[in-house]
């Protein structure tokens, strides 16, 4: 059974940092892509970045570029997700999810998903 658990949420200042981990497990870990998505209330999900664990890439959207930094540790099966220079912006439930293959910042093409975390930052 594919699982994903997400870990590392909170309340932070604006300017601050957080890191948020992804731990997974029922599936070949280096075959499989992971990406971080978050939605704020009233708004649509968002795609935040991607990494694909066969081909290394990474994908970040502009909004957090710069700020953000996703890496995967394939000894723990365990994606993370870097955020710095935090702003009330970024508040929003995070999910990260994993599909087969090559990562896509398109959430259309994930089909397992975590129960998300909250990050709240205060101005």
């Amino acid at each position: 059974e594919v699982q994903l658990v997400e870990s590392g949420g909170g309340l932070v200042q604006a300017g601050g940092s957080l890191r948020l981990s992804c731990t997974t497990s029922g599936f070949t870990f280096d075959d499989y892509a992971i990406a971080w998505f978050r939605q704020a209330p009233g708004k649509e999900r968002e795609a935040v970045s991607c990494i694909g664990n066969s081909d290394g890439l990474i994908y970040y959207s502009d909004s957090v570029k710069g700020r953000f930094t996703i890496s995967s540790d394939n000894a723990k099966n365990t994606v993370y997700l870097q955020m710095n220079s935090l702003k009330p912006e970024d508040t929003a439930v995070y999910y990260c999810a994993t599909r087969g293959g090559l990562a896509t910042m398109d959430d259309r093409t994930y089909r397992w998903w975590g129960q998300g975390t909250q990050v709240t930052v205060s101005s």
